[in-house]
C-alpha cells in the first residue's frame, strides 16, 4: 500500500481488512436482523456494556445506545440520506451485503472497524460497532461503508478494495448529522413513561441551514487547506482540534456537491477510486470540467471559504429592528371569517391563543417552527431583546421535549396550560425591555 493509501486509512481511524476465506462470515449471538432493503444484516451478542446505567452516558445526546432492531432501522434512514446527497435513486440497486455486529463497549472511546470482504464476485463489508458510540464516530463509520460499498460494485474481488478519502467520508456524515431529520439516527430507550418505551431522538438544529454548526467553528478558526484535508490525523479527525477539520470536510464537500453536476461527479469520484493509485488522481479524473491539478482545486477552495465568511450572519440589527422582527416570530397567522360565506381576512395571533384553541399536534407543528425561527434570528438581535428571545427558545424547546413523553390529552393539554403561563411572562419581561429601547431610542446609533 502506497503512503497515499495507507494515510487516508488511518485518518479515517477505520480499519480496512480482507478476509483470509471466503463466503459469509459467522456471527457471535443468536440474534439476527434484516434491514428492509435486506442489504444490512444486525447481529449482536446479548449483553449489554457495563457503562449503560452510567448516568453521565444516559443522558448525554451525543452518545448512542445502540439495539440491534433500531440499529436495522437507522441503517436504512442513514443510506437514504447518503443517497440523496449522491443523486442516488431510492430503489437504486446495491451489491454488497452490510454486517452489522454489535457488541459490549469495552470503553467510551472504543473504535469503530469496517472489513471488506470477498463474497463470490462481490465484496461485502463487516462493520463492528460497540452498543455504545457517539453519534458522529456512528455516523462517520456508516457513511464510510456505504462509500465503501459504492465505490466497489464494478471493483473485481481479485483486486483490492478502494479506499474512501476521509474528508468525503467525514464531510458527508457531517452534512448527514446536520442537515436530516434527527430520526435518521435512533438511540436505546433510556426510560419508559406508562409503560411505553421513550425512544430517544438525538436532537440538534437540522434541516434548516445544516452548515450552521460548521459555520460557528469557522467563524473563529481559518478552514484548513485542500492539502491539510487530504492527510488529516487522528486527533482532527475525532474533533480534538475544535471541530475545525470537520467543520472544513462538511463545507468542502457541500460546495463540491453544489458545483454543476456535483453529485454526478462526486459518484464518478467514487467509481474512480479502485482504478487509480491514490484518490487525488481519482478527484482530478472525476472533476476534470472543474479542475485541472490540485493548484486549481486549492484556488477555487480559498475563494469558497472566503465567501462562505462572507456569508455569515452580520452585525446585529438595531433596537428597533430587533424589537419588529421578534414580535413577527412570535405571532401566529391565521386566516378569520366574520361569517360562514365571507372571504378569509389574514389576522394574527398570540401563542397562547394558539395553544388554547389548536389540537396538540397542530401546536407542535407551530413551536417547532417557531423555535426554528428564533434559532435564526438569535445571533441578530439587539443585546438585550436577544436575551429575552433566548427565554421563548429555552421554554418552547422544554415545553416540545416533554410533550413528545406525554401519552393522555389532559396531560398535554396541562403542559401546553403550564407553557401558556411561561410565555405571559416572558411577554411581560419583553414588553419591559421594549419600553427601556424605546426610551433610549435617539441614543442609538442608526436611529
Amino acid at each position: 500500500m502506497n503512503r497515499s493509501r495507507l494515510v487516508c486509512a488511518l485518518a479515517l481511524g477505520l480499519l480496512s481488512l480482507l478476509a483470509a476465506g471466503r463466503g459469509e462470515p459467522a456471527y457471535p449471538g443468536p440474534e439476527k436482523i434484516s434491514s428492509a432493503s435486506g442489504q444490512f444484516v444486525v447481529s449482536v451478542t446479548p449483553q449489554n456494556s457495563p457503562f449503560y446505567r452510567r448516568p453521565n452516558i444516559s443522558t448525554n445526546p451525543a452518545i448512542l445506545r445502540l439495539d440491534a432492531s433500531l440499529l436495522a432501522v437507522s441503517a436504512e434512514r442513514f443510506k437514504a440520506s447518503l443517497w440523496r446527497l449522491l443523486g442516488l435513486p431510492t430503489d437504486a440497486a446495491w451489491s454488497g451485503k452490510i454486517f452489522l455486529v454489535l457488541h459490549s463497549a469495552r470503553s467510551m472511546d472504543e473504535d469503530v472497524v469496517i472489513a471488506s470482504q470477498p463474497f463470490l464476485h462481490i465484496w461485502n463489508y463487516r462493520l463492528e460497532l460497540p452498543d455504545l458510540v457517539t453519534r458522529n464516530r456512528y455516523a462517520r463509520a456508516f457513511s464510510a461503508v456505504l462509500l465503501l460499498e459504492i465505490a466497489n460494485r464494478t471493483t473485481s474481488t481479485a483486486t483490492p478494495p478502494a479506499l474512501v478519502p476521509s474528508w468525503l467520508a467525514d464531510g458527508l456524515a457531517r452534512q448527514i448529522v446536520e442537515g436530516e431529520p434527527a430520526s435518521v439516527i435512533l438511540s436505546v430507550p433510556t426510560k419508559t413513561v406508562n409503560g411505553l418505551a421513550q425512544t430517544r431522538i438525538n436532537e440538534t438544529k437540522r434541516g434548516l441551514d445544516p452548515l450552521a454548526a460548521a459555520r460557528r467553528v469557522l467563524q473563529n478558526e481559518q478552514a484548513l487547506t485542500f492539502d491539510q484535508l487530504s492527510w488529516p490525523t487522528g486527533a482532527q479527525v475525532n474533533g480534538d482540534d475544535g471541530g475545525v477539520y470537520l467543520a472544513s470536510a462538511q463545507l468542502f464537500v457541500s460546495e463540491l456537491l453544489a458545483l454543476k453536476n456535483g453529485p454526478v461527479h462526486m459518484r464518478e469520484l467514487l467509481a474512480q477510486l479502485p482504478r487509480c493509485q491514490n484518490w487525488q488522481t481519482a478527484f482530478l479524473a472525476a472533476f476534470h470540467e472543474q479542475f485541472n491539478s490540485s493548484l486549481d482545486v486549492e484556488k477555487w477552495w480559498a475563494l469558497r471559504v472566503v465567501n462562505f465568511a462572507a456569508r455569515a450572519p452580520g452585525p446585529r440589527w438595531t433596537a428597533s429592528v430587533s424589537r419588529d422582527r421578534l414580535n413577527d416570530v412570535l405571532a401566529v397567522p391565521v386566516d378569520v371569517r366574520n361569517a360562514s360565506n365571507a372571504l378569509p381576512t389574514r389576522a394574527e395571533i398570540k401563542l397562547q391563543a394558539a395553544l388554547k384553541n389548536f389540537e396538540p399536534a397542530r401546536q407542535v407543528e407551530i413551536l417547532e417552527t417557531k423555535l426554528r425561527d428564533l434559532d435564526l434570528i438569535q445571533l441578530r438581535l439587539a443585546s438585550p431583546l436577544a436575551g429575552v428571545a433566548n427565554g421563548y427558545r429555552t421554554a418552547i424547546r422544554e415545553f416540545l421535549e416533554t410533550q413528545k413523553k406525554r401519552t393522555s390529552l389532559r396531560q398535554k393539554k396541562n403542559g401546553a396550560a403550564d407553557l401558556s403561563k411561561k410565555l405571559d411572562v416572558l411577554d411581560a419581561q419583553r414588553r419591559t425591555v421594549e419600553e427601556r429601547l424605546q426610551r433610549q431610542m435617539p441614543n442609538l446609533p442608526g436611529q
